[in-house]
């Protein structure tokens, strides 16, 4: 039944806008105040190092890159697909989701795309989690170097007692060609019978100790909605969230308590209608961010440079909005 589901979820097609998000169910009320209150983007007032060391923390907490590779993204197009769920919300996520990514340079597939984000709603989430990676375990990891997050953050995600968990697998791939960079088990060029028909050929245009020509792509992301814990918030809430883990590589485990981002709502509905501004300026960073450097650090500076960026824009917005003290 799992194998027939996906399979028609991969050929599933991408529903057209609708005006509104429906209602799931009536979300609980917020959680009890802590006494920290979330900084908002817009609001932040520090000058200096105060304000680099919250940026930094905020993209250290939630970049979750693989293990020795960069912080992966999308290239061109994304394709969504939804099941088990009612038709109303499912069409709201695929169209939410891929919204988002149109906002961010990416395409959207239409009509007959393969989807390659699959988001499926389950009672079972951890009975659902293990069928998967047991009956299609090499859809989760393919085998290639830095293409996932290792065996040890698989079991996480099938254990995981979290409302949404989420996989992704990504591609290192040459920059100007598409091609493929990373050998995956059983893929040989010719007839295999030389060892290094096994590797893939780059041609490298100038070799370089600060730049690269080789960056990850985001490749496939399966994501798993426990139908019970979601229904704690609206389908807005839902879809932003899974935007937000859908298009970036995020920390399932990252405390963004600090912030107003939409990766709190689960703890408390009421901190965030959506994707909020540090979520926005981080995937913003993130495909803008050039990606060209060897050091794999570069990426977050790209990414916290965006949120700077963003943080500015706020204030210039605000300046122009106050009106001119009278004569």
């Amino acid at each position: 039944m799992i194998a027939l589901a996906l399979a028609a979820l991969l050929a599933a097609t991408v529903p057209q806008a609708v005006p509104s998000p429906p209602a799931l169910q009536t979300p609980a009320s917020p959680a009890a105040a802590t006494g920290e209150v979330p900084v908002l983007l817009e609001d932040i007032e520090v000058t200096g190092r105060p304000l680099d060391a919250l940026i930094n923390g905020f993209v250290n907490e939630v970049a979750a890159p693989n293990r020795h590779r960069g912080i992966a993204r999308w290239q061109d197009e994304i394709c969504v697909g939804a099941a088990n769920l009612r038709a109303d919300v499912a069409q709201y996520l695929v169209d939410r989701v891929s919204t988002v990514a149109e906002d961010l340079g990416l395409r959207a597939g239409g009509p007959g795309c393969a989807a390659n984000v699959l988001i499926i709603a389950s009672a079972d989430p951890d009975g659902l989690a293990r069928q998967l990676t047991g009956e299609r375990s090499r859809a989760f990891r393919m085998g290639g170097s830095g293409m996932d997050r290792g065996s040890g953050a698989l079991r996480a995600f099938v254990t995981s007692d979290r409302p949404v968990r989420w996989w992704q697998v990504a591609m290192p791939v040459d920059s100007e060609t598409g091609d493929r960079a990373v050998r995956i088990p059983g893929d040989c060029r010719n007839a295999c019978m030389d060892p290094q028909d096994a590797a893939p050929v780059i041609s490298v245009s100038s070799a370089s100790r600060l730049s690269t020509q080789i960056v990850d792509n985001l490749f496939r992301t399966v994501v798993i909605l426990d139908v019970d814990q979601v229904s704690r918030v609206s389908a807005q809430q839902l879809a932003d969230y899974v935007a937000m883990v859908t298009l970036a590589q995020i920390d399932p485990e990252a405390d963004t308590r600090a912030y107003a981002s939409v990766l709190n709502v689960f703890d408390d509905p009421g901190t965030a209608d959506g994707l909020t501004d540090w979520d926005l300026a981080y995937l913003q960073g993130l495909y803008d961010a050039e990606r060209n450097r060897q050091n794999l650090r570069a990426g977050r500076a790209e990414i916290a440079e965006s949120i700077h960026r963003a943080h500015a824009a706020a204030d210039d917005d605000d300046q122009a909005e106050t009106p001119a003290p009278a004569d």
